[in-house]
């Protein structure tokens, strides 16, 4: 059963004999040990190698490795029911989960891979200056985006969208991101396209992204919004945490207020949180627009 090894012996007299061992006859403890040192969608796929190793990767001390600092917390701010006595493995695949939270417009969970804190707010847990008059904003139902919908601009004068967040973010570094769209996308015959008709006044100006944190933490960019038809991040700036047993405060802006021009056609679905090394993800993957500091 599994993968087994052999050993081969040799004595006085020059005869050799050999013997095999599967890697199931090692100790539960040493296999644990060992595949604390990968990372977790290593460890489920080595669960499935034997009984030893489906039995060490469900222990305690090897997912808690695997699990931000301040796991109880967050398992209490985002979670609505947790059974006693749940194991470390099933905190972290919960933790996975996306899991929405402040009335849905929020929704937070772990990356799979690092264990790192992810965020998003909806455009719905924003303020946007003129969101409630129909003549400008629209509330749109898209399968792109996780929250179901986004808001869609039509045409306005004096461009503001604000937010803030409190959360107990585990120690790091995190970047913050406005994911944005020129043009309505929508479905023709099974195919994606891209409505680009109310598109205009974006290239005249850069956008100002402004963040703010709890702890005295500020940083501001600038950036055009370009290239419509596909969905961008656009980076705002980024910040630290240093402690764990606190909640972080964010305010997040995004503006362009020279009434000289209007601007429109513009789908705003979320802020988005992530720890700043996957900024090198959505560059490989053409999802970055990265803003200049000002």
């Amino acid at each position: 059963m599994g993968a087994s090894f052999s050993l081969s012996f040799t004595d006085q007299d020059g005869f050799s004999s050999s013997s095999s061992q599967s890697l199931g006859d090692l100790p539960e403890s040493c296999v644990a040990s060992i595949i604390g040192y990968l990372d977790p969608p290593q460890i489920c796929k080595l669960a499935k190698l034997n009984r030893a190793f489906r039995a060490a990767s469900w222990a305690d001390f090897v997912w808690e490795s695997k699990l931000p600092p301040n796991y109880e917390t967050l398992v209490g701010e985002v979670l609505s029911f947790v059974p006693e006595k749940l194991g470390k493995r099933d905190i972290y695949t919960r933790l996975c989960r996306v899991n929405t939270f402040d009335g849905g417009t929020k929704k937070i969970w772990l990356d799979k891979s690092t264990g790192g804190v992810c965020m998003s707010i909806s455009s719905k847990g924003l303020q946007i200056t003129g969101i409630d008059d129909r003549r400008y904003w629209n509330h749109i139902p898209t399968e792109e985006s996780r929250f179901g919908s986004i808001a869609y601009l039509q045409q306005i004068w004096w461009f503001e969208v604000d937010g803030e967040v409190e959360f107990p973010f585990p120690p790091g570094t995190y970047s913050v991101f406005f994911r944005l769209q020129l043009g309505r996308a929508a479905r023709r015959f099974g195919r994606r396209i891209c409505n680009s008709e109310h598109v205009h006044g974006w290239d005249i100006k850069p956008v100002r992204f402004q963040l703010w944190t709890s702890d005295g933490q500020y940083a501001t960019s600038q950036c055009t919004v370009s290239d419509p038809g596909e969905w961008f991040h656009y980076h705002v700036g980024d910040f630290n945490v240093e402690n764990s047993n606190s909640s972080t405060r964010i305010k997040i802006s995004m503006t362009q207020i020279d009434c000289t021009h209007t601007k429109g056609g513009l789908c705003l679905d979320s802020v988005v949180i992530y720890p700043s090394k996957f900024r090198e993800r959505l560059k490989q993957r053409g999802y970055l627009k990265c803003a200049k500091p000002m």
